[in-house]
């Protein structure tokens, strides 16, 4: 097989993962089953890395798979499999149309940022903290892209088909409900868009190869990999036409090197060569070319030092939460503790095994789960909460549980879920208009799938009743509540999820006189 033929594999593979992936994010009709995402998340580096720290397992292990094909090929991970990576091709391939010329250029490689980068998700990870990783890993920078800027776009063209349709009696798509945006929170993703954008638009691969701590694990692991991309001194007519086309910038003509480290490889060099100057062979070859001894070992324990004050920052408070009112009311609600996805098992665990990729956000078919801002406080932004504001968590659903890449939310059966109390149901008396205006309500207790709210007399009408210790918490009473801007009733949510109570229905015995005549 001709080496230029392993780029055509390379970018039917990429395309294939790209597009699988993608299409967990923009599902939005909910064709794609749950089971379908453990396909294509198994092999994430980071997820899997997490969840076997979790949950340990061969099922959690696709990080290892990951290393094993990184010490036998070098990156190909960064090139095939990270959907984030064949964004950047995406965007370089556009670019590179447009200007009809191949704009990339050797770089000296920066080591002093990449190990920083590097280092700090490290020291937050043994502080048993995910913040830095949450900013920096790929796959879900990539997840929170698609789903909270890709995917609203995606909902208003199938709005825009569907209402045209419509005018033509044509019924085959329907419109889709667009949630509430919350424009601080997709600030980061649009501006991590920005500088991902920038970066593969005027130097190829300079994100994967600066800022990735899974492109610099993997440049690390790399350099001791099988097989190796090499410069053939014997062929090479030092024509430059594989520096040009290195979107990792690392090949060197004048010295005739190959920086394999950085290499994600994307084999453009081997379709430009025209003297088979470029080699793929065993990597241990005398021939072979040395990288540069370039890495300052001073400078790797500077980085250290100056990013040690960070130790101990993951043991920061969860931050309160008070709902901002847009006109005055009676008493504010200030919840102490969010509330976490049924399978997550404890604030705890979910906080220090979610990477904030929003997968389970993208596949909420209520769309009850959203990106958090500082609900679990500083450290813990963009993780996902529930939010009754927006909606409820459907009784009949544990569809979050099934595609968490990570461990964060465990597998979790229905009828275990039922019965899972994520919070408890608190009453504010005086904001209830039963109470407050003397009229009818119940839409609380007409809501409660587990019969924690019930209606009692109260004077001429019927008011709220609770019962806590049967609540699971899924916020169907706070978001049914019509009371504004403060919730009558609303969830705080356990700090570790508790078992719910069943409430036992009572049966109301009839009797019935048979010697009665019917009346009809």
């Amino acid at each position: 097989m001709k080496l230029s033929h392993l780029k055509i594999i390379r970018v039917i593979i990429s395309l294939i993962i790209f597009i699988s992936i993608s299409a967990l994010f923009l599902d939005i009709r909910n064709f794609l089953s749950p089971a379908y995402t453990n396909y294509f998340t198994y092999l994430q580096f980071i997820p899997s890395l997490i969840k076997f720290l979790k949950l340990t397992g061969i099922t959690a292990a696709g990080f290892i798979f990951i290393i094993i094909l990184t010490l036998l090929f070098g990156r190909v991970y960064c090139s095939s499999i990270c959907p984030l990576g064949t964004l950047q091709d995406i965007f370089s391939k556009i670019y590179v149309r447009i200007k009809k010329k191949k704009h990339f250029m050797l770089r000296k490689p920066s080591y002093m940022i990449r190990y920083l980068f590097l280092a700090i998700p490290i020291i937050f990870i043994l502080n048993g903290n995910l913040f830095a990783i949450n900013l920096l890993d790929p796959y879900s920078n990539f997840g929170r892209i698609s789903t909270q800027l890709f995917k609203p776009i995606l909902i208003v063209l199938n709005n825009l088909v569907s209402f045209v349709l419509d005018k033509f009696k044509i019924y085959s798509i329907f419109a889709i409900d667009l949630k509430e945006i919350d424009f601080i929170l997709i600030l980061f993703p649009i501006s991590f868009l920005i500088i991902v954008l920038g970066f593969s638009l005027t130097a190829g691969r300079l994100f994967c190869n600066t800022i990735c701590p899974v492109g610099t694990i993997l440049g690390l692991i790399s350099r001791f990999s099988l097989f190796k991309i090499k410069i053939d001194l014997e062929n090479c007519i030092s024509c430059n036409l594989c520096e040009k086309v290195c979107k990792s910038g690392c090949i060197d003509k004048k010295e005739k090197v190959v920086d394999f480290s950085r290499c994600v490889n994307c084999y453009n060099c081997f379709t430009v060569c025209p003297t088979n100057g470029i080699d793929y062979s065993y990597g241990f070859k005398k021939h072979s070319n040395k990288i540069p001894e370039e890495v300052d070992y001073k400078k790797r324990e500077f980085v250290v030092s100056i990013i040690a004050f960070l130790i101990g920052t993951s043991k920061l408070a969860y931050a309160q939460t008070k709902i901002v009112a847009k006109k005055l009311s009676t008493i504010p609600i200030i919840k102490k503790n969010p509330i976490s996805p049924p399978g997550s098992i404890s604030l705890q665990h979910f906080t220090e095994a979610c990477t904030a990729c929003h997968l389970c956000i993208s596949a909420c078919p209520t769309q009850v789960l959203q990106p958090s801002f500082l609900d679990y406080g500083f450290l813990g932004m963009l993780q996902p909460k529930m939010d009754y504001n927006i909606n409820f968590c459907n009784f009949e659903c544990v569809i979050c549980s099934q595609v968490c890449p990570t461990g964060a939310i465990i597998p979790i059966q229905l009828e275990k879920k039922k019965l899972t109390q994520l919070g408890k149901v608190k009453f504010i008396k005086d904001n209830c208009i039963v109470y407050t205006e003397k009229t009818d309500c119940g839409a609380c207790a007409e809501h409660c799938p587990s019969k924690a709210v019930t209606m009692i007399p109260y004077e001429k009408i019927r008011a709220p009743e609770i019962k806590d210790e049967y609540c699971i918490g899924c916020g169907a009473c706070e978001y049914a509540c019509p009371v504004k801007p403060y919730k009558a009733i609303y969830l705080e949510g356990n700090s570790i999820h508790q078992q719910a109570k069943v409430k036992e229905e009572k049966k109301i015995e009839e009797k019935i006189n048979y010697k009665e005549d019917f009346p009809f």
